[in-house]
């Protein structure tokens, strides 16, 4: 979870409970006690009280932070391919998109370009999944004159004379 995500701002994200409790004992507050943090109904509680202490255990302590820097790296990671792919993205026309600038891609930009033209082509918001990436891909990556896709939102996607075509009914 990102300390600041569009409209929403966490900035106590980074900080303990026991952090935070401690503060408000100090400044003579009562902390709100959260009933939904203790409710084993929801699988976030139960992953903090139960998977957690087994990690610390047989992993060693610190096994939280460690996650959170993970997290944290993955999320810049993620921010920086996405980035670069909306670059590359830009000025592609989906209706006929050169394999040979897709292929030269690494994967992981790719991929998110493929999405993006997806999208572009008419694929409802959210409704694409890793299956219809791959499956794309592999008419990028893997050709052997497999036909034309069906995708999302009534998109089709081909493979022609090196180049990879996005259509939609509408258009």
């Amino acid at each position: 979870m990102a300390s600041n995500a569009g409209k929403y701002v966490r900035p106590l994200l980074s900080i303990t409970r026991e952090e935070t409790v401690n503060a408000c004992s100090e400044v003579g507050l009562i902390p709100w006690i959260d009933p939904h943090n203790s409710d084993q109904q929801f699988l976030r509680v139960r992953v903090r009280t139960q998977s957690l202490p087994v990690l610390e255990e047989t992993i060693g302590p610190g096994i939280s932070a460690a996650l959170a820097r993970s997290a944290a790296l993955l999320r810049d990671d993620a921010d920086a391919l996405d980035g670069w792919a909306l670059e590359a993205f830009s000025g592609v026309e989906v209706e006929s998109i050169a394999i040979e600038n897709l292929v030269a891609l690494p994967r992981a930009v790719r991929t998110r370009v493929l999405k993006l033209a997806l999208y572009a082509a008419g694929a409802p918001q959210g409704s694409v999944s890793a299956d219809h990436v791959s499956a794309i891909e592999a008419l990028v990556t893997s050709w052997h004159g497999q036909g034309a896709l069906d995708m999302p939102g009534g998109v089709k996607v081909s493979r022609i004379s090196g180049r990879l075509s996005l259509s939609h009914p509408s258009n």
